[in-house]
């Protein structure tokens, strides 16, 4: 063992478990009904917007020797596909450590570690299938309206071909589960004092994830999900649809819908988007353009097609510098490629909206060669008129399709 004589005997604990995030995941039975998708999805959430790792620097513990040691043992574990970004986590372990953290701050960190490693494995094999997130209130009857449309609803998304994923509780989190079905679910449940099973649809599922923390769990649901769902719920609503149209809102995370669905009839939504109106948009605390990033409808069928004509033509976009790529099923019509660049001019920075074949810089990514590609410089912000410009890209008619 190449760190034989080191003290920090807490901190390998966190290496090891770090080494893990490199490794494959775990095997698991592929849905039943939903199946992956013909081209890979790309999982990268905050499409591209993440820097490539450089083995120039990777940091220190301010001793050579002992970064030397990490460099080689990050070098030596098989399966590990970035040693210099492995060799960093490791070194930020070392340096927590020895930093000014007390002993319950190093378990906090160490535990969120934890919890999102294993996020990960359980959610590796289905990677290439598209996911919802349903969010709604844990105190909804299975006799409520409201339970009922979620049910009916994840029912809809897993016939076109969407698996669902839920906070694992009773109310509208179970109404999701059920109406998914367990091989098509996910739970990620969170401990609480009052309420810590899952619920019956998908307790004891091995895609059910435990989490200590609200935090790793919100993450897991913006970074997993293909789209995300808000029926009529609390406190815990309100924070997961407003965490995911902040997140876009701010270029954080990549463009995906928001729809807040209500049983038929309900006025839920329709009053929260009225206060969103009134007193956010009044103010001028958001822009006009921000109302693209959500829908609100009280309509099963609506929901659905707003989620799946999302993915009509668009797949997936990343930024390559200025640039962003965005990723099409087919090749658009010269007209409307006229038409983009006449009605988007004011989100393009400099140049023009052109189709053309994949950049250099995506040859990581070669499961996606496929695509058409849209590119231009963009000026990364006012992201509801990104979403706007991929609206109209889903309503081009395309020369091929691939």
């Amino acid at each position: 063992m190449i760190f034989r004589g080191c003290p920090e005997l807490a901190v390998w604990e966190t290496v090891l478990r770090i080494a893990i995030l490199t490794t494959w995941a775990i095997l698991g039975g592929m849905s039943q009904q939903v199946k992956p998708t013909k081209v890979p999805q790309e999982r990268d959430f905050t499409g591209g917007m993440i820097p490539a790792m450089s083995c120039a620097y990777v940091g220190s513990t301010g001793e050579k020797r002992l970064d030397d040691q990490i460099m080689a043992l990050a070098n030596e574990i098989s399966g590990v596909g970035e040693p210099c970004l492995l060799a960093e986590m490791i070194i930020s372990a070392v340096r927590i450590s020895r930093g000014a953290v007390t002993n319950g701050e190093f378990k906090l960190i160490n535990r969120a570690l934890k919890e999102m490693r294993e996020a990960q494995e359980v959610f590796h094999p289905y990677r290439d299938c598209r996911k919802v997130a349903v969010f709604g209130s844990a105190r909804t009857k299975p006799e409520d309206a409201e339970y009922q449309a979620a049910v009916a609803f994840a029912h809809r998304m897993r016939e076109e071909g969407f698996m669902t994923i839920t906070g694992a509780g009773p109310g509208i989190m179970a109404a999701g589960n059920e109406g998914a079905g367990r091989e098509d679910s996910f739970g990620l449940n969170i401990t609480l004092p009052f309420e810590s099973s899952a619920n019956e649809f998908i307790a004891g599922d091995p895609k059910l994830v435990n989490f200590n923390y609200f935090f790793t769990r919100k993450l897991s649901f913006v970074k997993e999900a293909d789209a995300a769902v808000g029926f009529p719920g609390g406190f815990g609503t309100m924070d997961e649809m407003f965490e995911a149209l902040t997140l876009i809102q701010t270029g954080k995370a990549s463009i995906y819908p928001v729809v807040c669905v209500d049983a038929k009839g309900g006025k839920y939504w329709k009053f929260w988007a009225q206060f969103v109106r009134e007193h956010l948009a009044r103010l001028g605390l958001i822009s006009e353009s921000d109302f693209a990033l959500f829908k609100v409808t009280d309509d099963i069928e609506e929901a659905v097609a707003e989620i799946t004509g999302f993915y009509k033509v668009f797949h997936s976009y990343r930024y390559v510098g200025d640039k962003i790529v965005v990723r099409t099923s087919g090749k658009v019509t010269e007209e409307r490629m006229a038409e983009l660049n006449e009605n988007f001019s004011d989100i393009v920075k400099s140049g023009k909206i052109v189709q053309r074949g994949p950049l250099e810089e995506e040859s990581d990514e070669p499961e996606l060669r496929s695509l058409g590609r849209i590119v231009f410089r963009h000026r990364r912000r006012d992201f509801g008129r990104l979403r706007q410009f991929i609206d109209a890209v889903n309503d081009s008619n395309l020369v091929d399709k691939r």
